[in-house]
């Protein structure tokens, strides 16, 4: 991927250079925040309008985020009555309007026992949270930065009670903190713990560590959803703003930075559009359907 195209050149010349190279777009996927979403959290009402239009004009809509799904159900206005989320960094894909978890990619139980155990006597003090279909569940001396639900689970992750239960489901998120350790070193620690047990994502959040089961992504999430409905990659114009949805951009046959992306996205991505405060996702997708 290359962002070399003059940045004087207009927004939709570029959109249009890149359909002759690609060909017709079919999917559109969008990372929420900092990217569909204002740095307020909320929806603009031209990317509101953009995103509806969209869908209308056949193309199929698809946000891909690190949310779970619990967290999601307020943007069912925006996603309209088909909305599908590939969500908790690939680990579920949930239908938006239905509030269901329609497949889910997660941790072997065992597995998750082991990464936790390991985790514990490697980093003592650390502490932890996990995603599931069913909802959140959450361990004393987690400190989650937002409040917690009225049905979360609470007790020790990992140990072979709630996170087993079959009506519970898979652990399709692992989310670990240590409030004495700095971000980096924290982090740094966690991979080499963790290695190839599972995948190791950051999305912005202070000393979070998200990790998810082998080979679940953001890009390997919306690339299995794709297949099954034969929508190949060259059709579908993703949209990112983090490290973590490169892989994303990377994948799809048209990737596109936000102007606040991290740099590292705004070099790699194919086109870069304005900033989400500014309807970058919006001005893209109106191009592609003018």
């Amino acid at each position: 991927m290359r962002s070399d195209a003059p940045t004087a050149q207009p927004l939709a010349d570029r959109v249009r250079e890149r359909l002759a190279q690609v060909g017709p777009a079919r999917v559109v996927a969008s990372d929420l925040d900092g990217t569909l979403l204002r740095s307020d959290g909320t929806v603009s009402p031209r990317t509101r309008a953009a995103w509806a239009a969209a869908e209308e004009a056949g193309l199929v809509t698809v946000l891909v985020t690190a949310r779970p799904p619990r967290w999601l159900d307020d943007l069912e206005a925006v996603v309209g009555p088909h909305g599908i989320a590939v969500c908790a960094n690939g680990a579920f894909v949930y239908d938006v309007p239905a509030r269901r978890v329609v497949a889910e990619t997660g941790f072997d139980a065992d597995a998750l026992d082991a990464v936790v155990a390991d985790l514990r006597r490697a980093l003592p003090g650390i502490a932890f949270a996990a995603e599931r279909r069913s909802g959140f569940h959450v361990e004393e001396g987690y400190a989650s930065d937002h409040p917690l639900p009225a049905d979360a689970v609470r007790g020790p992750v990992g140990a072979r009670g709630a996170t087993r239960a079959t009506e519970a489901g898979v652990v399709g998120k692992l989310l670990a903190r240590h409030d004495a350790m700095p971000d980096e070193e924290f982090r740094a620690a966690v991979a080499r713990v963790v290695g190839e047990r599972g995948a190791l994502h950051f999305s912005g959040a202070r000393g979070l560590a998200e990790i998810s089961a082998p080979g679940v992504s953001k890009a390997a999430g919306l690339a299995a959803w794709c297949a099954e409905r034969d929508l190949p990659a060259a059709s579908v114009w993703s949209f990112g703003d983090m490290p973590g949805d490169l892989p994303m951009l990377t994948w799809a046959g048209t990737g596109v930075a936000v102007g606040n992306g991290h740099p590292d996205v705004v070099a790699a991505a194919d086109l870069v559009t304005a900033a989400n405060d500014d309807d970058g996702v919006a001005l893209v997708v109106e191009h592609l359907l003018g």
